[in-house]
C-alpha cells in the first residue's frame, strides 16, 4: 500500500495538474493558515519586517543556484536520456546532486560569514537593534536552502517519472514546518524560533520525496564527473536561466528595501497580501506549467512542434479558464479576504487596509504571472534560455522604476501596482517572442 502510493503515477496532463493543483491547494491553504497565526502573533510590526527581511538573500540563494540548474537544464535532460540510457540518467543525476551539495555548503557557509553587510543592503530603512536580529534569523536560514537544494533534484527525478503526488506533497511539509515552529519553537526562542521552522519545513520538503525518488530506480552513487556530456549541457542552461532569476530576485529584494523606507510594517503587509495573491497563482499557473513541462520536452526533442503547439495552447486555454475568475474575484472582493484570513490579534484595521489595496493591485497582473509560468517552460523546452533572460532585463528596469515612482504617492500599494505593470509587459513580450520562435523552428 505505502509502495503504490510513492510510486503512483500520472497518465495525463490534466490528471497531473488536478493532483499538483489539489496538493497546492491544501499548502496554500495551510499558508494562510501560517500567515493568519503569525499576523494575530507579531500583527504588521518589526518582527515580521524582521522575518521576511530574512527570507531574502537564503531564497536568493536557492533560486539561483537550485532553481537554475533544476527548471532550465535537468528536467529536460534527464528526460532525453531516460529514453536512451537509463544509466545515464542516474549517473546525471547522481552528479548533479553531489555537485549541488558541495556547491550550497561552500556558498552558504560564505554567505554566512557576509551576513551583516548584506542585511544593510536588503533593509537600508532598519534599525540597528533590528538589522542584529535580522542578520541572526538570516544565518539559521541558511541551513535551509542545502535541504531545498536535495529536494529539488529528488523533485526534478519525480517529475520527469511523472510521479506528482509525492512531490506535491513536499510544499505541505514545508509548511506544516514552519506552523510548528510558530506554535511549539517561538515561545521558547523568540523569534528566532521562527527560523528554526523554516528550517525544519526544508528538511520535510527533502525527505518526503527520498522514498519515491529511490523507487523511481535513483540509488546514491559517489561521483563528481564535471566532464560528463549531461553535466555539461546542463551548465550551458544554467547562466542565462541564474541571470533571469536573480533579475527576479534582485526585484524582491529591491522591493523589499523600497518597502523598508516606508511605514513601519510595510515589508509584512506587502508579503501576506503577495502570499494571499499567490494561492491561485499555485492552484493553477504553476500546477499546469509543472505539468505539462516533461510533455512539452518530449514533443521538442521529438521534432513533433504540431504537438507541441497543441500541448500548450490547450494548457494556456486550461489555465486561462480558472486564473481569470480569480483575478476578478480577488480584486471586487480584496477586503473581506483580506479581513477573513488576516483580520485577528495584533493585526489592526489599518493594516487590513494596507494588505487589501496591495491585494487588489497585484490582482491586476495575476493571468500574466500565470502565464508567464508557462511560456517560460516553452522556451526551455526548445532549451532556450538567453530570450527570457533578455526580456527579463527589460522587464526588471521597468517594474522597479514603475514601482519606485507610484511609492512615493501611493506608498506600499504603488509596489504592488508596479509589480503588476511589469507582469503584463513580461508576458506581452514572452508571447510575441516565443510564437516567433515556433514559426520559425
Amino acid at each position: 500500500m505505502i509502495r503504490k502510493f510513492f510510486n503512483s503515477k500520472s497518465k495525463t496532463i490534466v490528471s497531473a495538474a488536478v493532483i499538483l493543483g489539489a496538493a497546492s491547494l491544501i499548502s496554500r491553504f495551510l499558508g494562510l493558515i501560517r500567515d493568519r497565526m503569525l499576523a494575530g502573533t507579531f500583527g504588521a510590526g518589526d518582527e515580521l519586517d524582521i522575518y521576511y527581511a530574512a527570507f531574502r538573500i537564503p531564497d536568493l540563494v536557492y533560486s539561483l543556484l537550485v532553481l537554475g540548474a533544476i527548471s532550465a537544464g535537468f528536467i529536460p535532460v534527464f528526460v532525453g536520456y531516460l529514453k536512451k540510457n537509463k544509466d545515464k540518467s542516474w549517473y546525471l543525476a547522481n552528479n548533479l546532486l553531489n555537485i549541488m551539495v558541495l556547491s550550497l555548503l561552500v556558498i552558504c557557509s560564505i554567505f554566512i560569514i557576509f551576513t551583516p553587510w548584506l542585511i544593510k543592503l536588503i533593509a537600508p530603512g532598519f534599525s540597528s537593534e533590528k538589522l542584529s536580529l535580522t542578520v541572526q534569523l538570516t544565518r539559521i536560514m541558511f541551513l535551509s536552502p542545502f535541504f531545498l537544494g536535495l529536494s529539488a533534484v529528488f523533485g526534478g527525478i519525480l517529475q520527469s517519472f511523472r510521479r506528482f503526488l509525492v512531490y506535491s506533497l513536499a510544499p505541505i511539509m514545508y509548511n506544516l514546518g514552519i506552523i510548528f515552529g510558530i506554535i511549539f519553537l517561538v515561545k521558547p526562542f523568540g523569534l528566532l524560533g521562527l527560523a528554526y521552522g523554516v528550517v525544519l519545513g526544508a528538511f520535510l520538503h527533502m525527505i518526503i520525496q527520498v522514498p519515491a525518488t529511490y523507487l523511481c530506480g535513483f540509488h546514491w552513487q559517489p561521483v563528481l564527473d564535471f566532464k560528463f556530456d549531461g553535466i555539461r549541457r546542463v551548465f550551458k542552461m544554467m547562466p542565462p536561466r541564474i541571470i533571469s532569476l536573480a533579475l527576479s530576485q534582485i526585484t524582491l529584494i529591491i522591493m523589499t528595501a523600497l518597502a523598508s523606507l516606508l511605514a513601519i510594517g510595510s515589508i509584512a503587509v506587502y508579503n501576506f497580501a503577495y502570499n494571499i495573491w499567490s494561492l491561485p497563482l499555485g492552484l493553477f499557473g504553476i500546477s499546469f506549467s509543472l505539468a505539462a513541462f516533461p510533455e512539452l520536452s518530449k514533443e521538442v526533442q521529438k521534432k513533433n512542434i504540431p504537438g507541441f503547439i497543441k500541448t500548450f495552447y490547450a494548457t494556456v486555454k486550461k489555465i486561462l479558464l480558472f486564473i481569470v475568475p480569480s483575478s476578478i474575484l480577488f480584486f471586487v472582493l480584496r477586503k473581506q479576504i483580506v479581513m477573513i484570513i488576516l483580520s485577528v490579534g495584533q493585526f489592526g484595521i489599518e493594516d487590513v487596509t494596507m494588505a487589501s489595496q496591495v491585494l487588489g493591485y497585484l490582482s491586476i497582473g495575476l493571468f500574466a504571472e500565470a502565464l508567464i509560468l508557462l511560456y517560460l517552460r516553452g522556451f526551455f523546452a526548445f532549451k532556450d534560455t538567453k530570450t527570457p533572460l533578455i526580456i527579463g532585463l527589460l522587464v526588471m528596469g521597468v517594474r522597479l522604476l514603475m514601482a519606485w515612482y507610484l511609492s512615493l504617492s501611493m506608498g506600499v500599494a504603488g509596489l504592488a501596482l508596479g509589480f503588476s505593470i511589469g507582469s503584463i509587459l513580461y508576458f506581452a513580450l514572452l508571447f510575441i517572442a516565443l510564437n516567433k520562435k515556433i514559426n520559425e523552428y
